[in-house]
């Protein structure tokens, strides 16, 4: 006898990306400096990442997902150095908003409701 499972996950095309992009960055820095544990970090900024990643591909195609997954890489990888200038969560919350916004101009906005 088997049974199947389904996770409520939103269709694809439903999901809102600039929300997840924010959770990613800004959740996975979070997790990483209160736990001590940055691979926790890593593991938030990852799923986000991947979750954001289907609704790009889905809405947009392999361009749009590879751009946007390369600016939350991007974004990612520029808070580090940009935390030595200005400070960990200032920096976080500069990469986070300019990522968070591609997102949405790129992808969310035009969301089919």
């Amino acid at each position: 006898m088997s049974t199947s499972t389904h996770l409520p996950v939103k269709a694809s095309t439903d999901v809102m990306t600039a929300p997840v992009v924010a959770v990613g960055l800004a959740g996975g820095y979070l997790v990483a400096s209160e736990t001590g544990i940055r691979p926790l970090g890593g593991v938030v900024l990852a799923l986000a990442g991947l979750y954001a990643g289907r609704t790009w591909l889905a809405r947009g195609g392999p361009a749009v997902a590879g751009g946007l997954g390369a600016a939350y890489l991007l974004a990612f990888g520029a808070s580090h150095p940009l935390a030595k200038q200005i400070g960990a969560w200032p920096s976080v919350a500069v990469v986070t908003a300019l990522a968070a916004a591609a997102a949405y101009v790129v992808s969310d906005r035009q969301r089919r409701d």
